[in-house]
């Protein structure tokens, strides 16, 4: 039995590293995308004309 849970212990362990790093990468990329669109937003706010 208890090598049932310990097993178990090491696959959800391994599945929350996994999903950890996926939402990390994600986080980042999205975050420099955000920074990146914001600058060319800034820089291009001289060219608008109303």
């Amino acid at each position: 039995m208890n090598e049932k849970a310990y097993k178990t212990m090491t696959n959800v362990g391994a599945g929350n590293l996994a999903i950890g790093i996926i939402i990390l990468v994600v986080g980042l990329a999205t975050g420099i995308l955000a920074i990146v669109n914001g600058g060319r937003l800034l820089k291009a706010k001289s060219d608008l004309i109303f």
